[in-house]
């Protein structure tokens, strides 16, 4: 364990934040990740003073040892951890090896503060952002994309259900993200709604496809292909199921329109 990370750990113990066990339990989890990383990971513990976030961490084919490993290096430097992709059982296994983790089932994320706390308390936050769906059925990629902007400290706007097959539902809830720094449609079946609510906002609108739909949506394609050819000019588009990466780029348009007012 790093020196001022163990430092830390013992002022906490010093000022009742921790009882004995708990910091001979953090010591211990923390000293064993570190033994145990992976010499395959190398952490990019820099990203943070580079890009202005930590590394995040794709879940997918990492053990529950090499994602604990990988968020310790992360957790001795005092950066928040977000992990992506975690599944119920990886969570499980992942919530002994990080004192503090919170699982998200439905985003399927897992997040780690510094602190050890599950509830700790976030930053200030830093500009606005809201989060809308298409369907009810495209909520876990949504949240994937809350779970984001919330780790970066974005408040969050969440506008569920409202898609281009009751077109009377978007325009009653403008007020909701009509002024936030950047918006997150998240949209399956035809992928029509980002089109719809660029044509409301003057912000970037980050469309998200999704994979929710009948056989010729193709798995998401087809509402790729229609977000791609939107004639709302605000409108960009990543990649099919992708809340992480709309989250992150509608998270850093906000940080920084927030850091130049």
């Amino acid at each position: 364990m790093a020196a001022d990370r163990l430092h830390t750990l013992a002022k906490q113990l010093l000022a009742g934040e921790y009882d004995a066990a708990e910091f001979v339990k953090l010591v211990a989890g923390a000293t064993s990740e570190a033994e145990g990383a992976p010499a395959a990971a190398t952490v990019d513990v820099d990203r943070a003073a580079r890009c202005g976030f930590p590394e995040v961490i794709f879940g997918e084919g990492k053990s529950p040892a090499i994602i604990a490993a990988i968020a310790g290096q992360l957790l001795e430097r005092g950066q928040r951890v977000l992990a992506t992709r975690i599944d119920a059982a990886k969570a499980v296994a992942l919530q002994e090896l990080l004192p503090g983790a919170r699982y998200n089932a439905t985003a399927r994320t897992l997040r780690v503060d510094p602190s050890g706390k599950a509830d700790a308390v976030p930053a200030p936050s830093l500009g606005r952002v809201a989060v809308i769906t298409a369907g009810t059925s495209d909520l876990p990629v949504a949240e994937e994309a809350r779970e984001t902007l919330d780790w970066m400290g974005v408040d969050v706007a969440m506008v569920q259900d409202v898609g281009v097959a009751g077109p009377h539902r978007l325009p009653a809830r403008l007020a909701e993200f009509v002024d936030c720094d950047a918006v997150v449609v998240v949209a399956g079946m035809e992928g029509a709604l980002p089109s719809v609510v660029g044509g409301y906002v003057p912000c970037p609108v980050f469309a998200v496809p999704t994979s929710v739909g009948y056989g010729a949506n193709l798995g998401g394609i087809a509402a790729l292909l229609s977000m791609l050819n939107s004639c709302a000019a605000n409108v960009a588009v990543v990649n099919i199921d992708a809340g992480f990466k709309a989250g992150y780029l509608a998270g850093l348009v906000a940080t920084r329109a927030q850091k130049k007012i």
